[in-house]
């Protein structure tokens, strides 16, 4: 074995840039960056203006025949001037007949685009928004339902003619489980480094399932893209643009982010961040992005995480007769201990038993979303997360 393998100054230097570098993604960043969304001042929501702007909402669906109406009329409900407001609806090749049942909707403010062919959720929304002649797009999932208000606060803030996105806050039911529970404890960090991100300058993508941008910033998306939600508005941020976050435009899933449905969308999610990556290598370097460091921070750091925590660990061990370095494998060797009971018993919601868990879940399905970018078309994995039940996107 290579002497740089068995030594302990190597292993060392391992275990604390792994450490530094695993606080900084967890821990760190969210606290840096709040405490730089501190100096700015709250920025005012957009003055109403006589005549607010045109709104198109875009819905990509497929075989969403059994709640489609409803959800179409909980958008049509919504809180904003009806002839300012109107609804386009893509249908990606479905059997079920989701367009024939609109029907009995208001179609002067609905669009339906039926595709007869399968393809997928970009194309849909590429198609979408061409179709759309409003001046703000807002894109929308089947399964959620907005607030009244949600597009009215949503369109407030493009009166500031810097801003090219908002991404709104999608409010999910507390899991009953205590993996879930942990998840949910990483899903309002999120929300948390969102709002901050926003606050100093732009957060790192949106909600899939409500955020609104302006039409004419819209660049079309390779039709293999696996989440839109970011890539699309990096893009508006790389133009000069900021990309906020309203916690009071509100969408509410009834669907809680038990281990089963979350397992899908991770993997996808952590597909797609490794998509984004190795498809725009130049949003790295500050000289082509504003928002690097967040970009690196929140999103490709974590990325890593996986493979830092077996680091962590292996280092851990072979350092563990030294006495500090054996009490750190002890407290290594206790929280994996309580990811692995709050997993065996997963009626139990107590912290200290749900946070591990979540966590250590989440950097499995981590690992578990570079194999399916690795090896897995990614047309047919957004296809597979497409059909009911269907994961949030």
């Amino acid at each position: 074995m290579p002497a740089a393998f068995t030594n302990p100054l190597v292993h060392e230097a391992a275990f604390w840039l792994s450490f530094a570098l695993l606080f900084h993604t967890f821990v760190g960043y969210p606290l840096l960056i709040r405490a730089l969304a501190g100096t700015r001042p709250q920025p005012a929501p957009g003055t109403p203006t006589a005549a607010p702007p045109q709104v198109a909402v875009v819905i990509a669906a497929r075989n969403e025949g059994d709640r489609i109406v409803p959800r179409l009329e909980n958008l049509l409900a919504s809180e904003y001037p009806a002839d300012r407001l109107s609804v386009i609806l893509v249908s990606d090749g479905s059997t079920d007949q989701s367009a024939a049942r609109v029907a009995e909707l208001n179609r002067n403010r609905i669009q339906v685009i039926d595709r007869r062919e399968r393809a997928g959720k970009p194309a849909c929304l590429n198609l979408g928004v061409a179709s759309a002649g409003a001046e703000i797009v807002v894109f929308a999932d089947a399964r959620q339902r907005f607030a009244p208000d949600a597009i009215a606060k949503l369109a407030r803030h493009f009166a500031d003619p810097a801003v090219g996105a908002v991404s709104g806050a999608l409010h999910i039911e507390s899991a009953s489980s205590s993996i879930g529970g942990g998840v949910d404890a990483y899903w309002k960090l999120e929300r948390f480094i969102r709002a901050a991100e926003a606050r100093w300058d732009s957060s790192i993508g949106c909600t899939g399932a409500i955020y609104a941008i302006r039409r004419e910033m819209y660049e079309a998306i390779p039709e293999d893209t696996l989440i839109d939600d970011v890539e699309i508005p990096m893009r508006i941020a790389i133009k000069g643009n900021r990309v906020l976050y309203d916690f009071d435009a509100r969408a509410y899933d009834s669907q809680s982010l038990e281990p089963a449905r979350e397992t899908i969308r991770k993997k996808r999610t952590i597909a797609g961040n490794y998509q984004m990556l190795f498809r725009h290598p130049g949003w790295l370097f500050p000289w082509n992005n504003r928002l690097w460091f967040q970009l690196i921070s929140h999103k490709y750091l974590r990325l890593a995480a996986p493979f830092l925590l077996a680091i962590l660990l292996a280092a851990n061990i072979a350092l563990a007769r030294q006495p500090l370095y054996g009490a750190l494998l002890w407290c290594h060797g206790a929280f994996y201990a309580l990811a692995l009971l709050g997993s065996a018993l997963p009626f139990l919601r107590w912290p200290p038993l749900s946070i591990p868990a979540g966590f250590v879940f989440l950097n499995l399905m981590s690992f578990r979303g570079l194999l399916h970018y690795l090896f897995t078309d990614p047309r047919a994995g957004w296809k597979a997360a497409a059909d009911p039940p269907r994961a949030e996107v």
